[in-house]
């Protein structure tokens, strides 16, 4: 049996890491789901950037967009929303088939919003109704100022995909987020159920610890703060508070693994697949790990809901001289720091793309 649909079977969704116009056009997503078992994709601005850089795929959009005086980030969101909306539709049975609990693309807010939680409010608003998709998050990070926004969009009905976790406490102050946000809403009697996801980075850590940690200790700590996470998910889901919601109408919260590409080139490609697949998750691959698991990945059970042996591994990263919760801190901001540098690098792309399709527009009507 293909290793991507014994972990479907297992119950983990699998998401691509990716999105282009290309693999739109010439059927490569399709493939993927239909081949590989892909149930959603998310994206953010480095994988626009590279799609958008890597050739013409995106010339006559970007054309069209400034002919009808769109520059700068609104271009941006629409070409992201042309490119996500035509995936969204492309698992809308994915959608239907798992009653709404699967078959999403994601779509990130401004990073240059972090620190502003009411504009990334009202920014996670307006995104979400002008893509017009039931199976289209809005992507916000978990941190501090994140978090009150988090709530307040899931109050207000947007559909959020938690970003830039990296601990079992980043991953509760999220969860904690989505269950006041629906909590709101059932106080005033709208409907519970709000999708969302919480995604918890695992590969930075071992990139981070790399030349720190003992030989016998590389790459384990990402998929040890995996399975402390998911222990903590797991009993949070058998709580009184949660299974209220539940009852109430709400989809659970999902926990979701993101930055599972295998970073190490002496690791196996195929190591955080195989290493964190738990029933009632998502694991959002890149394509590459996606095809190297499909090919020779091994499935060698469900990741243990009591965490298994997680705590005496970070006890010996603690041992070593890392501290786990100031390494998960540093992280976010990090990251944080990291995708404003991608937006601002995708803002720069799309300014060179936009003088490069009006110079030829130019050029043309001057042959003409």
């Amino acid at each position: 049996m293909n290793p991507t649909k014994q972990l479907h079977d297992l119950g983990q969704s699998i998401w691509l890491d990716n999105i282009t116009r290309g693999i739109l056009d010439d059927g490569t997503l399709a493939r993927f789901i239909s081949e590989n078992n892909v149930t959603g994709l998310t994206s953010n601005p480095s994988i626009f950037d590279k799609a958008i850089s890597g050739g013409s795929d995106y010339d006559a959009a970007v054309g069209e967009l400034l002919a009808h005086g769109q520059q700068g980030e609104a271009l941006f969101f629409s070409l992201a929303l042309q490119d996500l909306t035509r995936a969204a539709d492309l698992f809308k049975p994915a959608h239907h088939h798992s009653d709404g609990v699967d078959g999403f693309v994601s779509l990130e807010v401004s990073p240059l919003l972090a620190d502003d939680t009411r504009a990334t409010i009202e920014s996670a608003v307006t995104l979400h109704a002008q893509a017009r998709r039931d199976n289209l998050f809005i992507k916000i990070p978990g941190t501090p100022a994140g978090i009150p926004a988090i709530e307040e969009a899931i109050y207000r009905g947007v559909p959020i995909n938690v970003t830039l976790l990296f601990s079992r406490e980043q991953y509760l102050a999220a969860a904690e987020a989505w269950m006041r946000g629906i909590e709101r809403r059932l106080a005033e009697g709208k409907p519970a159920n709000v999708d969302s996801v919480a995604s918890v980075f695992i590969s930075r850590w071992d990139v981070a610890v790399a030349d720190k940690a003992p030989a016998e200790l590389k790459d384990k700590l990402g998929i040890a703060i995996a399975q402390r996470t998911y222990k903590a998910y797991c009993d949070l889901r058998e709580t009184p508070r949660w299974k209220k919601l539940v009852a109430a109408g709400a989809h659970p919260q999902r926990l979701l693994w993101a930055s599972t590409g295998t970073k190490d080139p002496k690791a196996s490609d195929a190591l955080y697949v195989e290493a964190l697949a738990a029933p009632d998750t998502i694991n959002t691959i890149p394509d590459k790990t996606i095809l190297a698991f499909a090919d020779h990945g091994q499935l060698r059970g469900a990741m243990p809901q009591d965490g298994g042996d997680c705590e005496q591994v970070i006890a010996q990263f603690t041992a070593a001289g890392i501290d786990d919760a100031a390494l998960a801190g540093k992280l976010q901001r990090d990251g944080a720091a990291a995708f404003v540098k991608s937006w601002n690098d995708l803002l720069a792309r799309i300014a060179q793309k936009s003088a490069a399709v009006e110079n030829q527009a130019a050029g043309q009507g001057v042959r003409a």
